[in-house]
This record gives C-alpha cells, sequence and structure tokens, in this order.
C-alpha cells in the first residue's frame, strides 16, 4: 500500500544504511535499507514527507520490521491526495464520528454552550478533523483526536442516564474541547502525516491553548442573543466551569494538570477520558506487541505492566 516516507542515513561498522519511517497515518513502521540492498539508491533520494509505493516481503522478528525485495515509487498526484484521504474504510468511520460529534453538539439545550461549540466545529473543523490527540501513546495519528472525542463523547451520552444529576451540556462541551489545543501543539498539515514541534505547543501546552481558544470564541460570541438573553446560570459562571473541565482534565499535577478535578462534571470528564485512552493504548498493545508468554503481551509505554489478553466473551 502507499505511505508517506521519511529516510536517515547512518552507518554501522562501516556499512552504510538508511533508517526509513513510513506511516499510512493509522500506523508508523521502522526498518533499515542497507548499501548493498537494490532498493537503497531509490530510498536515498527520498526526502521527508515524501508519498511513495512500497512492495516486498515484510516479515518481523525480534529486531523489528524486516524487507526483503523491496521496491519503491513515487507516488502520482491522484494517489497521494487518496492517501491522505485514508481507506474507504476509514473515510466512513471519521465520517460517522464527525456526524455523532456534530448531532451531539445540535442536542445540547444551554444555547451558550450550542453555539460556542458549533462556532469552533465551523472555524477549526478540518484541523481538528486531521489533528491527533498525541504523539506517542494513543490515538498518535492522524484523525485520531476525532477519533478520540467522538468515542469519548459517545461514552457521555451512554452515562447520561445513569448519572442524572450533572450538567450533561458542559461535560460534552468539556469532552469537545479538552484537547483542543493540541490542534496547535500537534499540528498536522493538510497533506502530511507528520506533525512537527511547534513553539507555541512547547511554550504553552495543549491545556493552555486550549484555555485561552475558548475564552477567544466565548468573549467573540457575547454579543450574539444567545450570550445576552438572562438565562441560569449565569454566562460567566459557564464560562469558568468550562475552563476548569479543560485545566483539569489531566486529573493530578504531576500528570500536567494545573488545577485537579473540583466538580462533578469535571470528575467526570477526566475518568471518559482516561478510559477512552487506556482501551485504546490496549488495542494497540495487542496489534502491535508479540506475546511473550502465554496471553501476555511485551511491554508498551506508558501502561503500568505487561497487557493480559482479555478473556473472550461466553458463547453458549
Amino acid at each position: 500500500m502507499p505511505d508517506g516516507a521519511r529516510a536517515r542515513e547512518r552507518d554501522e561498522g562501516g556499512q552504510p544504511y538508511l533508517d526509513i519511517e513510513i506511516t499510512d497515518g493509522t500506523a508508523t513502521e521502522k526498518f533499515k535499507i542497507w548499501e548493498d540492498s537494490d532498493a537503497y539508491e531509490s530510498f536515498h533520494d527520498l526526502e521527508d514527507g515524501d508519498c511513495v509505493r512500497l512492495d516486498g516481503s515484510f516479515w518481523r522478528n525480534q529486531y523489528g520490521l524486516n524487507v526483503d525485495r523491496m521496491r519503491v515509487r513515487r507516488l502520482e498526484k491522484q494517489e497521494a491526495a487518496e492517501l491522505f484521504a485514508g481507506t474507504p474504510e476509514r473515510r466512513a468511520a471519521l465520517e460517522r464520528d464527525w456526524s455523532d460529534v456534530t448531532a451531539m453538539v445540535e442536542a445540547m439545550a444551554d444555547p451558550r454552550l450550542r453555539l460556542l461549540c458549533q462556532t469552533y466545529l465551523q472555524e477549526y473543523g478540518e484541523k481538528f478533523k486531521r489533528a491527533a490527540a498525541a504523539r506517542d501513546y494513543h490515538h498518535a495519528r492522524r484523525g485520531g483526536l476525532l477519533e478520540h472525542t467522538a468515542q469519548m463523547m459517545r461514552a457521555g451520552a451512554a452515562l447520561g442516564p445513569v448519572y442524572s444529576g450533572l450538567n450533561w451540556d458542559l461535560v460534552r462541551a468539556g469532552l469537545l474541547f479538552h484537547d483542543c489545543g493540541k490542534l496547535w501543539e500537534i499540528d498536522y498539515q493538510p497533506q502530511g502525516f507528520v506533525s512537527p514541534m511547534t513553539t507555541i505547543g512547547e511554550l504553552l501546552g495543549h491545556i493552555t491553548i486550549g484555555i485561552e481558544l475558548v475564552n477567544k470564541l466565548w468573549r467573540s460570541l457575547e454579543a450574539s442573543p444567545e450570550f445576552s438573553a438572562s438565562t441560569q446560570p449565569p454566562r460567566e459562571m459557564v464560562r469558568e466551569h468550562l475552563l476548569h473541565l479543560i485545566a483539569s482534565h489531566h486529573g493530578q499535577k504531576e500528570y500536567g494538570a494545573p488545577v485537579t478535578p473540583r466538580t462533578p462534571e469535571a470528575w467526570m470528564l477526566h475518568h471518559i477520558d482516561n478510559i477512552d485512552a487506556h482501551l485504546e493504548m490496549l488495542n494497540q498493545t495487542y496489534a502491535e506487541k508479540s506475546q511473550i508468554g502465554p496471553g501476555i503481551y511485551d511491554y508498551r509505554r506508558p501502561l503500568e505492566g505487561r497487557a493480559v489478553a482479555p478473556l473472550p466473551k461466553w458463547v453458549g
């Protein structure tokens, strides 16, 4: 299948080789091409972000991915466009995620939070659709933030009837905005699978950026009828509580939270986020890691200990 690729030249014991990193937007793989390989010259000419098609025999051992009889060619413009759009299955999945997110925003009863979320999706929707949720640990891929957010909002919808005393409009807005700063901290270009480091991301981090963005959007909407009407709770109280959800969603200060959760809605957001991130990390472990014992998988950061295969569902 086609991939985005980049190459780095290295030397080991006097024999040059290339470190190759490829991705198709759902996963990233690395392997080496040695100087005596027929594909060495073809890969040597590649630059970061080049789109190519790779053919060969792929296999794994204790050293990672290996490739035999490698062939490589650059993609045509239309082929590259299809690569960035994703497979038909992935496009359909992301379209469902987007539809679910927009539908849950439309269903909000609080007109201020509804308009705030709608404005965010209208102004930053394309950037949101291609952002990742993390660099390494979970949903670390193009479109990963939309996947993560949609699944969290679906989880919130399921929990709503169980914990009916919570302000679920506030929780849903917090779910949508909790990682919105990653649109600038982990910025994917319109055509690219690489997320370069950004100055603003390093200087501020996604929580601070997210708070700044929500404040900016909120202030820009205050003259609208939805915001100027005399309704309860007061709009400034709503803004403060929403900002608290963004600030506290990491749960603990040692994990980067400026403050710890202080309200039921903040705790709910934190735990939904944590559940979805950890289940995704387990799924990635099962997909990527080898078993080092019956049902025991090799360690994958940042999980605590080695993952164990889940118990199959009962079949009568």
